[in-house]
């Protein structure tokens, strides 16, 4: 089936569209944009989306809908993820959307996250199997080992840089105290998941973090996405890249201009979730991705 389809993304940190012919079944891309709205503000302390996250948000959405609008899409989907399944709110937030999109949220399942995550990274993908795919967004981490044939397990963790950092980071640069905080939550639920991890035999890393963890190892001037897609970083790249991202300054981070202002607070800890999570598997890199969750909902619209 043809067709130009949108796929609107909203999670904890940012809200994503993409725009694309749909041609036997692959994409063929239009448009794609991101705006860090931080919807996830203050959500693991209160339970509730913040006022002013929920007008930066609606601002983004209003801007999409123009472009989605202009671009005569046929059909759409607009998923929310991990901090939508956590307020009290939500019914705010999904009237809010409504009204500026025409279409109501749907609200996933940390599942549908995670499976649609791996739908969206691997397709194309040429990998030993199993392949564990992680999506480590603001509020969780999805964790998913499938093969050709598809998912075989997977879980959604209330893991994210931006819960995490919220939970634990108040100095600059993060303290040594704050640094083993955040590791024990990771390795807490880490010990716990359900997914077999020693039974992956390559692993996928997609979305903002993993993204920005990899434009920083390669030491790009700037973010470039054709040479962060497919990168391939050896575990001793990523564990240099991750103790500099959290030791640093928040200056030296915000002078790196491969890091998007928005992720310059919460990328350490968004990165110590990737590299406690590859420090327990059996393999010696990650491959990146650009295509995640965004591609696997545009997919679903087929």
């Amino acid at each position: 089936m043809a067709g130009r389809v949108a796929a609107v993304d909203c999670g904890t940190n940012s809200i994503r569209l993409l725009i694309a012919d749909l041609v036997d079944g692959r994409l063929v891309e239009v448009d794609r944009r991101m705006t860090i709205v931080r919807l996830g503000q203050g959500v693991d302390a209160s339970g509730a989306f913040a006022p002013e996250a929920l007008e930066r948000v609606f601002a983004a959405a209003s801007d999409f809908a123009a472009v989605i609008r202009a671009a005569g899409v046929g059909r759409m989907r607009f998923v929310a993820t991990s901090a939508a399944r956590d307020v009290s709110n939500r019914e705010v937030f999904r009237n809010g959307i409504e009204e500026r999109v025409g279409i109501r949220p749907e609200i996933i399942s940390g599942e549908e996250e995670a499976e649609l995550s791996f739908r969206g990274a691997t397709t194309s993908l040429d990998l030993p199997a199993p392949y564990l795919v992680t999506d480590i967004g603001g509020g969780s981490t999805e964790l998913v080992l499938g093969d050709a044939g598809g998912v075989i397990a997977a879980e959604s963790l209330d893991i994210g840089s931006v819960r995490l950092t919220e939970r634990h980071v108040t100095t600059d640069p993060t303290s040594a105290v704050e640094l083993a905080a955040i590791t024990r939550d990771i390795d807490v639920l880490l010990d716990k998941t359900r997914v077999p991890l020693d039974e992956a035999r390559a692993v996928v890393a997609v979305a903002g973090t993993a993204t920005t963890v990899a434009a920083v190892a390669l030491n790009l001037p700037e973010y470039d996405r054709d040479a962060v897609h497919r990168a391939r970083l050896t575990a001793d790249q990523l564990r240099d890249t991750t103790t500099w991202l959290t030791t640093s300054t928040r200056a030296a981070r915000a002078a790196v201009h491969s890091i998007h202002p928005g992720r310059v607070d919460v990328i350490g800890a968004g990165a110590l979730i990737l590299q406690r999570l590859v420090d327990r598997l059996s393999v010696d890199s990650v491959l990146v991705s650009e295509h995640d969750i965004l591609d696997g909902v545009a997919l679903s619209l087929g």
